[in-house]
């Protein structure tokens, strides 16, 4: 099969046909645009002055409301001056303070086109977002070239599916459970054959990647009731139940978190199975399935073993200060372990790594029963099926 900058022929195709659907989930509705304010406006500001007369400080917290005085910097009202309200409530993770030379993002309440109100909504943090973004993409394009572009368009796509139809169809009441196993089989294999290409070394690790994802749905439907966790133990989950959607299903999008959250390192180690079995098939043409399938094994217990820790440190990292605050306060590790915030992290960590101790060797028989040689089949047939 001919080759080209962007692979083989099949190759190309899904390249076009991911790009395109890309760029219709960029204009999808999502149907809850109508939530949106009409008469509002999003401007960025430079903060000229702030009147902190109203506000009132106890002891590390402020309550109260500053005034704040700022000029837009773009738009129509570009070098206007313009007072903002910003509210304190006492809460260090919500609240805000504004000092003259920042730049803040401000809600322009409009009526028949002039200001009525204005909001200083928070600091403006869209220009540094935006230039890590860049140098996360040049990064990536420089060291994996090709590989690079398909993995950068591969990350914009699952963004879009998870924003665009995951978050929608849950907010409509589909069941949180099914509709991540459905987005999760298609944005898995959207990177697995975008980035891997469209081989058999790409099925090996996609099936290994769902059969993964399904062990630990199944291990977090049967340990649930075991937890005996609220579905509102995840952060602004209870908020939902007070704006409208008190028909959603807590408990379900639990579930549904931890099946989404163990998906990627899953994805990770089936991919690294399958890829290694690829290049032993194709430096080592003459290794039986069981061979194959033995090196897949081996690699996958290296693979597993890091894996296992990293989705540790990666839920742990979420709840340090968590863990500080019990230890500060001489709190026994019996009751630490069945607080909920902290039983729904150990949920994550143990039944994720279930999910990734059987996506390891599901790999490795995949890739065996898919790239090793069959018997009378030439060395140039191998590499190409790899």
């Amino acid at each position: 099969m001919t080759r080209s900058l962007f692979g083989t022929r099949k190759d190309f195709v899904l390249l076009a046909v991911v790009g395109a659907l890309t760029i219709g989930l960029w204009y999808w509705p999502t149907g809850f645009e109508n939530r949106l304010p009409v008469d509002a406006v999003q401007v960025k500001a430079r903060v000229v002055a702030v009147d902190n007369g109203h506000v009132r400080q106890y002891g590390l917290v402020r309550e109260g409301e500053q005034r704040v005085t700022a000029q837009p910097v773009s738009g129509p009202f570009a070098g206007q001056t313009i007072v903002a309200d910003n509210l304190l409530l006492g809460k260090l993770e919500m609240d805000k303070v504004f000092a003259p030379g920042d730049a803040a993002l401000l809600v322009l309440s409009l009526r028949e086109g002039k200001i009525v109100s204005a909001v200083a909504q928070d600091h403006w943090r869209l220009g540094l977002q935006g230039l890590l973004l860049g140098l996360f993409a040049l990064a990536l394009v420089a060291y994996a070239g090709v590989t690079g572009v398909k993995a950068l368009l591969s990350f914009v796509f699952t963004a879009l599916l998870l924003w665009k139809v995951l978050v929608p169809l849950t907010l409509n009441g589909v069941d949180p459970l099914l509709t991540v196993l459905g987005i999760t089989a298609a944005l898995m294999a959207c990177v697995v054959f975008l980035v891997g290409g469209v081989n058999r070394r790409a099925v090996a690790a996609y099936l290994g990647s769902l059969g993964g994802v399904g062990v630990t749905c199944l291990l977090a439907l049967a340990t649930a009731p075991g937890f005996a966790l609220p579905g509102a133990v995840k952060p602004f989950a209870e908020t939902l139940l007070y704006t409208g959607f008190a028909h959603l299903d807590l408990g379900r999008m639990f579930l549904a978190t931890i099946c989404l959250g163990a998906s990627g390192a899953i994805m990770d180690v089936a991919m690294d199975v399958a890829a290694s079995q690829a290049e032993v098939a194709t430096h080592h043409p003459e290794i039986g399935r069981l061979g194959l399938c033995l090196s897949g094994l081996r690699v996958g217990r290296v693979v597993v073993g890091t894996m296992a820790t990293t989705l540790l440190l990666a839920y742990c990292g979420g709840f340090l200060a968590l863990l500080m605050v019990v230890m500060a306060q001489g709190v026994p590790l019996i009751n630490v372990a069945t607080m909920p915030h902290v039983a729904a992290e150990i949920a994550n960590t143990l039944v994720g790594s279930f999910g990734l101790v059987t996506a390891a060797p599901l790999t490795a028989v995949a890739g065996a029963l898919l790239l090793a040689r069959r018997p009378g089949e030439g060395e140039g047939k191998t590499t190409a099926r790899a």
